[in-house]
């Protein structure tokens, strides 16, 4: 039974990037031992996984199993209910590795499927699909984005030359990853800093992904007309700023066709609670931040911070004016560090990779 499942958790993962802010999610239907019909969702608005294995079941799904990752809908949304079809179709067995958080859904796919008879089992691989859609689950649940801050650094732990030169850390390998992980979230998000000093794209340098969102922190207004992120309309980009922003500065913006959000200050400066929020109410779920060690710093003591991604270059670049992940005033006492659990390594030829979560 887990090898199918694992196959219905393997093809919702082809929907990365393209089902935001819905869920991935793979359908598998089995039929005397064979795999007769597969399935997953596989853009935003377009079928769900279970209506694209029905439909591409190669015979009569009649007294059939079906394996899928996520509880299929019972209510009227981009599509109609998943149930109805699955009911109609003559599917006699459901295996469903997690119920859907979704409140619209939450047990009443699972109850309706029942009350029509069929034979219902939840929990296969669940641990596997929650991870899975770690993104959709806090998203549907809070509406506010799921957050991932990355950082790249030297193995004495420098972000860049005490001249600030960073290009480059981390190896070719390392540097593509990082390019799918920004293809699967909706919003990258940098500061301020990261623009004047780097002046990135921030796109997706790989075929087959979409370009996030360029969300960038500028509290007063410092941005220059003639940054990347503002003459390279292949993505959008959001200026989040304050009342500081002189208003020719916004009218300016606003004029080259981007979009600037005025959010509520705290010492100063843009405060990122409010911003996550109002990311969130625009349909943003999830982000991923990639600024310097200020931002970086400002978002893990503000708690927004849901994973962190910490790549290590086999490099040493010493200096005391070396710049590091996190800056700022920094943490007084070793009892109150910010704690990550859940640890999973992963290595890019000789680059390493530490992804964890942060405990809350």
């Amino acid at each position: 039974m887990e090898k199918y499942m694992k196959r219905a958790l393997q093809l919702a993962k082809l929907g990365v990037g393209h089902t935001n802010p819905n869920p991935l999610v793979g359908a598998v239907i089995i039929k005397d031992g064979r795999i007769i019909g597969e399935g997953y969702h596989e853009y935003y608005g377009g079928p769900h996984a279970e209506i694209n294995a029905l439909k591409n079941a190669k015979e009569d799904v009649n007294g059939a199993t079906l394996y899928v990752t996520l509880e299929p809908c019972c209510h009227h949304g981009k599509t109609p209910p998943c149930v109805d079809a699955v009911i109609k179709s003559g599917i006699k067995n459901v295996f469903i590795a997690m119920e859907d958080p979704n409140e619209l859904v939450a047990g009443r796919g699972i109850k309706k499927l029942e009350e029509a008879g069929l034979n219902v089992y939840t929990g296969l691989l669940k641990d596997e699909a929650e991870k899975l859609n770690e993104v959709f689950i806090k998203y549907i649940t809070s509406r506010e984005p799921y957050v991932i801050l990355k950082s790249a650094m030297t193995i004495d732990g420098k972000i860049s030359t005490f001249t600030g030169d960073s290009k480059w850390i981390t190896n070719e390998k390392s540097r593509e990853y990082v390019h799918k992980v920004r293809g699967s979230v909706m919003a990258i998000m940098v500061g301020i800093n990261t623009v004047i000093k780097d002046n990135p794209h921030l796109t997706v340098r790989l075929q087959g992904y979409k370009n996030p969102l360029r969300v960038i922190v500028d509290s007063h207004g410092r941005i220059p007309l003639d940054a990347n992120v503002i003459i390279d309309k292949s993505a959008k980009t959001l200026i989040a700023t304050t009342d500081m922003m002189p208003h020719d500065k916004v009218k300016a913006l606003k004029d080259l066709g981007v979009d600037v959000v005025t959010i509520e200050k705290k010492d100063n400066k843009v405060h990122l609670n409010k911003l996550i929020y109002t990311l969130g109410e625009r349909g943003i779920d999830s982000i991923l931040i990639e600024g310097g060690g200020t931002l970086n710093y400002s978002a893990l003591k503000e708690g927004i911070v849901d994973k962190v991604m910490f790549y290590i270059a086999p490099k040493i670049i010493g200096g005391s004016n070396s710049l590091t992940p996190v800056e700022g005033d920094g943490i007084a006492l070793i009892k109150d560090a910010i704690m990550i659990e859940k640890i999973d390594i992963k290595k890019f030829d000789d680059d390493i990779l530490i992804e964890g979560y942060i405990k809350k």
